[in-house]
Formats: C-alpha cells, sequence, structure tokens
C-alpha cells in the first residue's frame, strides 16, 4: 500500500524544481499529510465557546502612548501586498489602485511609514513584488539597512479526486495557487528576514493588509502589547450582519483565544457561525507579533508552525468551474493565536477597519464622508453624524463592479455623500458634476437606458425609470 509519504514525492520533486526552501516544503508536507489523513479542517461547534468581552483599547489608559512611542524605534509595518484587484477589474496590484485625492494605497502607506519614522516592509506576491517596488522608488525616504519586501511562497494546487498534483497543460502557472497570508510566518524565516530584524535590534512587528485604510500606527496598542509582554495581539471589532462571513473570534475549554474562518465551519454550524450576538468579534487581520517570541515558536516546532489548516474547494481555473476540482490548502494569518501561549485579542473601534474590497467600499472611501489628514491617515469626515450608523452603499454588480463601470459613471469623480446615510442602486445611472446624496437614497432603473443626473442634482430619497 502506498504510504503518505509516497503520494508527497510528486510535489516534493515539483517544489525542489520550482526553487522553494526546504521550509516551505517541510509546511505543505505537514499540511498534505493532514489533507491525506481525512482532515476537513473544520472547527466544530461542540469544541468552541463564545466570548462575552475583552479589553477595549478606548478603555486604555493614556499613558501607554508614553511606552508605545519609546518602543517605535523597535516597531517595524508589515503590509500583506500580495493581492491583485481581480474583482474590481484590475490587472495590477490593488494597492496601486488610486483611493484617496489621487494617492493610491501605496502612497498613503508609505507616507504613514514616513511620518511615524517605521520601517515599511511589504510581504508581496510574484504577482506584485515588481511594480510595488518600482512605486515606493518616489519615496527614498523608506530606504532602510532592512529590505523593502519579502515574498509569499507558491503551492501546488491538489487534485481532489487522487490528491495527485493538479495538472493543466494550456495554463500551467494555474497549478498553483498562494499558501493564504498564513504563509506570513514561514516567508519571514526562508528569506533570513525575521532573523535580519531581530539583528538589527527590531522586537515588534505591526500586521495589515494594504487595503485596509483604518490599519494605522497606533501607540497607545502598541504601548499595551509591549507593557503586557504579549506574544501576539489581535485586533478585533464587533460584528454586524455585513461581517457575517468574516472569520470571528471564539475560546477553547481551556482559555486559549482561536479564530475560525468560514472556511474552517461545517456546513451544519454556518447559523451559529453567523450568529452575530453568539460570536460578537470579527478579525480585523490586524496584529501585533513579538519577534523575540516568533523565533522561539518556529525553532521548538522545527519552523513548521502548525497553523490550522484550510481545505479550499476550488476549480483548477476559476474561470471555469468544469475544470478540474482541486484543494487549495491555505492558512490564515490570525490563526496563530491559538498557537502562541498568551496571546489576546484588543477590541477595537471600527474606525481601525476600512477595508476596500469593492467598489462599493472604494465609492464610499472616495466621497466627502471621509478625509484625509495631515499626516494621511483617512478618518470619518466629522462633519458626519456623530456615533451615527456606518454608511452602506450597495451598487448593482451588473453595472458598477470594475473599476471602469465606477469611473464610466461617476465621470467627475464621487458625488456628495456627507449626509448619506444608505445608497441603493440597481440600473444604469450616471452622475454630473457636483451632485450630493442625502440620508436614504434608493436609485431603480429598469429600462435599457441610462438615466443621467444633471450637475448639481440633490437625491434623497427614491427614484424609478
Amino acid at each position: 500500500m502506498i504510504t503518505t509519504e509516497e503520494r508527497f514525492m510528486p510535489f516534493r520533486e515539483l517544489m525542489r524544481k520550482e526553487g522553494l526552501p526546504d521550509v516551505a516544503i517541510a509546511t505543505f508536507a505537514h499540511y498534505y499529510r493532514h489533507l491525506a489523513e481525512g482532515y476537513d479542517g473544520f472547527i466544530r461547534e461542540t469544541d468552541i465557546l463564545p466570548l462575552e468581552s475583552l479589553p477595549e483599547l478606548e478603555s486604555l489608559p493614556t499613558h501607554l502612548a508614553e511606552t508605545g512611542q519609546r518602543s517605535l524605534p523597535h516597531t517595524v509595518m508589515i503590509k500583506l501586498n500580495g493581492g491583485l484587484g481581480t474583482s474590481m477589474g484590475l490587472n495590477g496590484p490593488k494597492s496601486l489602485l488610486t483611493v484617496k485625492d489621487d494617492l493610491t494605497f501605496l502612497d498613503i502607506i508609505a507616507t504613514q511609514a514616513l511620518h511615524e519614522k517605521v520601517p515599511l516592509i511589504l510581504m508581496n506576491s510574484f504577482a506584485t513584488r515588481e511594480e510595488s517596488l518600482k512605486a515606493l522608488e518616489r519615496y527614498p525616504g523608506l530606504m532602510r539597512d532592512i529590505p523593502l519586501d519579502f515574498l509569499q511562497h507558491r503551492v501546488p494546487k491538489v487534485k481532489r479526486s487522487d490528491l495527485s498534483p493538479a495538472r493543466w497543460p494550456e495554463n500551467p502557472s494555474l497549478e498553483w495557487c498562494p499558501p493564504g497570508h498564513g504563509d506570513i510566518y514561514t516567508s519571514l524565516v526562508t528569506g533570513g528576514l525575521l532573523d535580519l530584524l531581530l539583528e538589527k535590534g527590531y522586537r515588534f512587528a505591526f500586521v495589515s493588509n494594504s487595503d485596509n485604510l483604518g490599519a494605522v500606527m497606533n501607540k497607545i496598542v502598541l504601548g499595551y502589547f509591549v507593557e503586557h509582554r504579549l506574544p501576539f495581539l489581535m485586533e478585533v471589532a464587533t460584528r454586524t450582519e455585513e461581517d457575517r462571513k468574516g472569520g470571528h473570534l471564539a475560546m477553547l475549554p481551556d482559555g486559549q483565544l482561536i479564530l475560525r474562518e468560514i472556511a474552517q465551519c461545517h456546513p451544519e454550524d454556518r447559523a451559529l457561525f453567523q450568529d452575530i450576538y453568539r460570536y460578537k468579534f470579527f478579525n480585523t487581520n490586524s496584529i501585533w507579533i513579538n519577534l523575540h517570541e516568533l523565533k522561539k515558536v518556529l525553532e521548538e516546532k522545527d519552523y513548521v508552525l502548525g497553523l490550522p489548516m484550510i481545505r479550499n474547494p476550488k476549480s483548477i481555473d476559476p474561470r471555469d468551474l468544469s475544470s478540474t476540482p482541486v484543494y487549495q490548502i491555505e492558512t490564515a494569518m490570525g490563526t496563530a493565536i491559538s498557537i502562541f501561549r498568551g496571546a489576546q485579542a484588543l477590541h477595537v473601534p471600527r474606525s481601525r477597519f476600512l477595508p476596500v474590497k469593492t467598489t462599493n467600499d472604494l465609492l464610499a472611501v472616495s466621497s466627502d464622508a471621509y478625509l484625509l489628514t495631515h499626516d494621511n491617515r483617512v478618518v470619518i469626515n466629522p462633519q458626519r453624524e456623530p456615533g451615527g450608523p456606518p454608511m452602506v452603499i450597495d451598487l448593482d454588480p451588473a453595472y458598477y463592479r470594475s473599476i471602469d463601470d465606477l469611473q464610466a459613471r461617476f465621470p467627475y469623480g464621487p458625488p456628495s455623500l456627507i449626509e448619506c446615510e444608505r445608497l441603493t442602486i440597481r440600473g444604469d445611472f450616471r452622475f454630473g458634476r457636483n451632485v450630493a446624496l442625502r440620508c436614504v437614497v434608493h436609485l431603480v432603473n429598469e429600462t435599457a437606458d441610462q438615466v443621467i443626473f444633471d450637475d448639481g442634482s440633490i437625491l434623497d430619497g427614491s427614484y424609478s425609470a
């Protein structure tokens, strides 16, 4: 009978041929064994408990900012920058999309790093590295004695029928996939960056997504992390109906915190997973890492951290659902909260979670409902009703899904949304200059002709055509 190790040999040969380092191969082998042994990656409802409360950022003493300030010279800011903006019709790095006042994500991130005087490091993919580093050349102040980036690995897709390497001769690049942002820990090791950071005196890392404009350096959070000598800290926010599918925080019976992503939720548990009153906190994917503790844990585990596996069923060509069924073996960065003993989570306000995932998000953040501060932080316009509910935008994907769609229908930029609570659009509309939307606006066009709102229009309520 063929052994698991023998079944893995073709993967080992493929990965060595690709030039992947031994630690990356050993890490993939660890998850492949789980897959071959029938592990489905599910975290069952019977194995976890809800959390009632957590420490809150807004209740922390302000003196922690002094500790954070003193710790900044020992802190680096890492941005996950491996994504392409394909969901919005882009072909290049999503972080090069213009989002606010003619600035891209990377422009905003770079100026924030320069203002705080902390090193910026990107975790790039093969698809984003060249263009992203080229864009950062306009910020020579970012150059330090450590690299500006490191590369995320890629791993083979696994054929579901027999767990062999998936083949797609017409486009061999589709035989590979990113292993999820949990690969950050392996990538820090294999590129030698973790050792270099420690050698240069860096002790702490703040890690977040490049498309989360709310994920900025916060001295009080850093001070809390340092004073409590935490190995790992996750920022979480209160779940709303729009966060039902995001990874939520829970607790094991022994008190250890654990993150459950929706891909780790058994179908039978889906209703409870999405119960925002049972599981109150979602992962913002902003974390703080003690680099010495990371090195220690990695050494104890022979550099295979052993994050919970996510078995992601896909088709080998994501644009062709009839193509070969495969598994993508992935891990999530935040699931390391269950690896570090003493890891904690901090409840942060929604303002620290401002991702731009869709054109809905982009229209909101590029409008006057948000402002760019002198230090390039994107904040809610103080002229909006304080403490009011977050603005909700729901654009018709048939007409507004891509950046080109959005720009064609808002050729003069976004309308004024400073007084808008909710915008829903169904059908084809084009907006002139200086259009303002107020309160709740619901637009429906069921005709084949585009409806045009003239310059200076003020919309308040419903419109149907």
